[in-house]
């Protein structure tokens, strides 16, 4: 990444700020007045993903708050592989929403932060106003894609995994560069932001430990987590809008159609330009997409 693209990604980290959550620190981006709309991303990415829809919801009069998960980011790393529990996760989100005193918010979740999202909404739905999905899941079965030989149960073996995940980054460096349409536009537009926000073995902990959190037989030790979340979406009543790549090659577009008839109150799917990180080819229109539904979710007609 060019000293140009660099400003820009450290500009950006210099918007947010960071709270005290639980036992860690988690930095959010917070700009705009209004409804609060909170972007949760997943691994192997930070706030950084969402730059490019802030600015639609900002003008469209919502206070967009946008954090960096633990151990992602700018926020405080992880102390230990237990810090990658989901569970964990959820209660950082019920704890941020709380010191932050977020009132029927509305939760836009991508890729882990989805079943997280959904998690913390199944529990709290009072303070959850409305929600967006978008290339994920919440169910006990993996995708085809994680229960491929190559790459991704590959990344569960315990020294191939460590040695690509956490040595060579390839995760968050190549992995997203060949998860987005426009390549090149990427590599222009974000140069290695992800790659360069871990920068040693010791800060790509989550990207080793995540894939190993994905269920791929009953003998994970989330395909419990997973089985009661997907009995929960039917309960979760609030409007939700479901946005998804068209070209994702992750969670394929079936997977949009899943949510919409799983989720108590969904609309959709809306496909956008993208693969699995949708955010780098169409950013800004989902920001708009996510305006234009919550503009209608408070005229009462979603």
């Amino acid at each position: 990444m060019g000293s140009q693209e660099r400003s820009a990604v450290e500009e950006f980290a210099a918007r947010g700020y960071d709270v005290p959550v639980n036992d860690t620190r988690l930095h959010v981006l917070d700009e705009g007045e209004g409804p609060p709309v909170l972007l949760l991303h997943g691994n192997p990415t930070w706030s950084y993903l969402w730059r490019d829809a802030i600015e639609p919801l900002v003008r469209a009069g919502h206070r967009v708050l946008v954090p960096d998960q633990r151990g992602f980011g700018h926020s405080m790393p992880m102390g230990s592989p237990h810090d990658d529990l989901l569970e964990v996760r959820v209660a950082d989100l019920a704890g941020l929403v709380q010191a932050l005193g977020l009132d029927e918010v509305t939760l836009v979740l991508h890729d882990w932060g989805g079943p997280i999202g959904l998690a913390f909404a199944a529990a709290h739905p009072e303070s959850v106003r409305a929600l967006v999905v978008m290339s994920t899941w919440a169910w006990p079965e993996p995708s085809p894609f994680h229960t491929s030989i190559v790459p991704w149960r590959m990344l569960h073996a315990p020294v191939v995994g460590p040695h690509l995940l956490g040595r060579h980054n390839s995760l968050a460096d190549r992995g997203v560069y060949l998860s987005v349409v426009d390549r090149a536009g990427f590599r222009e537009r974000a140069g290695r932001a992800y790659a360069e926000a871990m920068p040693d073995p010791a800060s790509r902990l989550p990207t080793v430990l995540f894939p190993r959190l994905i269920p791929l037989d009953p003998e994970s030790p989330t395909f419990g987590f997973f089985s009661w979340l997907q009995g929960q979406l039917p309960s979760l009543q609030m409007p939700a809008l479901v946005i998804w790549g068209r070209e994702d090659e992750v969670f394929p577009p079936s997977y949009a159609d899943r949510f919409v008839q799983a989720l108590g109150n969904a609309r959709g799917p809306v496909l956008v330009t993208g693969r699995h990180f949708l955010q780098e080819d169409s950013g800004g229109e989902i920001g708009e997409l996510v305006a234009r539904f919550l503009a209608e979710v408070e005229e009462g007609q979603a």
